[in-house]
């Protein structure tokens, strides 16, 4: 396996299902999504039957904290381990070329391994490698029970580079037909159809060059008009910023002992240009479960007069409002079982509807007033959970993807849970796995 240590990649050897298996059963979605709707996941079981399956390899967090999560724990590491002695697993070195197609739009992407040596998702980190939100420490520590006695990583992570040009991603896809399929499927659930394509040795030398050009010190000050005191910034985490903490966790507690060639040093991702023109950014709502407090009360005593909460009459209605850019006010709508609402902040403290939303719901949460807030995908979805007797939703405004890298680059990470690289059924689906051990 070649590593360009320069720019913090390694060409991994990757694994995917020999010809034998049926891909459509084999993919399945990320585990960090549909964590409020447990039928979508009972739908995958029954879909994927007995056949092998990326799905008895992964743990749903739906399941997370509950009694199920130990013992799934270990059937998911026992099924990598089958899967491995039993040959449905068949080594590919170097990186494969990934187009995704949904909704009509397909997103290009490319697999490589990322050096964790290179990544801090601490706050004001100017590593190589660097979160775009912040990192919830309690998120931790069951997805490394997961991880930390696995043979194999399946990777659902997204990561970013500034590419206006085209120059990473661009060639390769000028060159695919020349490149062997490594698949071509449909997915699940009407999710839209994966095709991978396996670069060769030409193409991987041109990512490295055109990742260098990047990277350039100069380039990058000149780019982002910013001092020295600034450290490059090549990769930023787009999706799955817990899943790679869960990673370097792990790197950082073993590599004393293990040795600083060990596979677990690296992280296989899917590295995704945030110009590619199929690429949106979603936003991520809030859905609160088991509300005891009254909000009137609880904006009231959090934000003082800087609010007012005004009924909405239809959900479009709301929805047109969240997504109008005020001067002097932040707009989140409000779902309830007694209906909507706008909820307008003013003089608000954060820059982002999040960052302020965020705060105050942590602050209630820790009061005892709500029983558990759960983050998801798409307007239909926080209407319908938010609606329900007990809960509350908020469905907060989109954020522009270009404005990404030059905040983070200034303002460190986002509020977490900021953005999302499109609905929920266009997240990544498991396709590809790596050792770790």
């Amino acid at each position: 396996m070649e590593i360009f240590s320069d720019i913090g990649i390694q060409k991994p050897d990757i694994l995917l299902p020999n010809k034998s298996i049926e891909l459509d059963k084999w993919s399945v979605i990320a585990c960090d999504q549909f964590t409020s709707q447990p039928t979508y996941w009972k739908q995958v079981e029954q879909f994927v039957g007995e056949q092998p399956s990326t799905y008895r390899m992964i743990l749903p967090e739906v399941y997370l904290n509950t009694p199920q999560e130990s013992g799934l724990i270990n059937t998911t590491q026992a099924a990598m381990r089958a899967y491995l002695d039993q040959d449905i697993l068949v080594e590919h070195e170097g990186f494969i070329l990934v187009e995704r197609t949904v909704g009509g739009k397909t997103r290009s992407g490319l697999m490589l391994a990322l050096d964790l040596e290179q990544y801090d998702f601490t706050p004001g980190s100017q590593t190589l490698i660097r979160a775009t939100e912040g990192t919830i420490l309690e998120r931790l520590p069951p997805r490394i029970r997961i991880r930390k006695d696995a043979p194999l990583e399946l990777p659902h992570i997204l990561v970013l580079i500034d590419d206006p040009d085209q120059t990473v991603i661009g060639p390769l896809l000028a060159r695919k037909h020349a490149y062997p399929k490594a698949y071509d499927f449909d997915l699940m659930m009407n999710s839209g159809h994966l095709t991978g394509y396996q670069v060769d040795d030409a193409g991987a030398k041109s990512v490295a060059d055109a990742l260098r050009n990047l990277a350039d010190p100069q380039t990058f000050r000149h780019r982002y008009q910013v001092s020295e005191d600034k450290g490059v910034l090549l990769y930023a985490i787009g999706d799955g910023n817990h899943s790679l903490a869960t990673a370097k966790s792990i790197w950082e507690s073993i590599k004393t002992t293990a040795g600083m060639d060990h596979p677990a040093r690296y992280a296989l991702v899917e590295l995704e240009n945030v110009h590619d023109p199929a690429l949106d950014f979603e936003p991520i709502h809030r859905v609160l479960f088991d509300v005891k407090g009254d909000l009137t009360t609880a904006l009231g005593k959090y934000f003082g007069n800087n609010f007012r909460l005004e009924r909405a009459n239809t959900m479009q209605d709301l929805i047109d409002q969240v997504n109008t850019k005020k001067q002097d006010s932040q707009m989140i709508g409000v779902i309830q079982a007694s209906g909507l609402s706008v909820l307008s902040l003013t003089q608000p403290a954060a820059n982002l509807a999040v960052g302020n939303l965020q705060s105050f719901l942590d602050a209630w949460l820790h009061e005892g007033q709500i029983e558990k807030i759960d983050y998801v995908h798409g307007d239909n979805v926080v209407a319908e959970l938010g609606a329900q007797p007990g809960n509350l939703g908020f469905l907060l405004p989109g954020m522009a993807k270009n404005d990404l890298f030059r905040t983070v680059i200034l303002d460190g990470a986002l509020p977490r849970k900021t953005f999302s690289m499109g609905e929920a059924h266009e997240k990544r689906f498991y396709m590809e796995c790596r050792r770790i051990i």
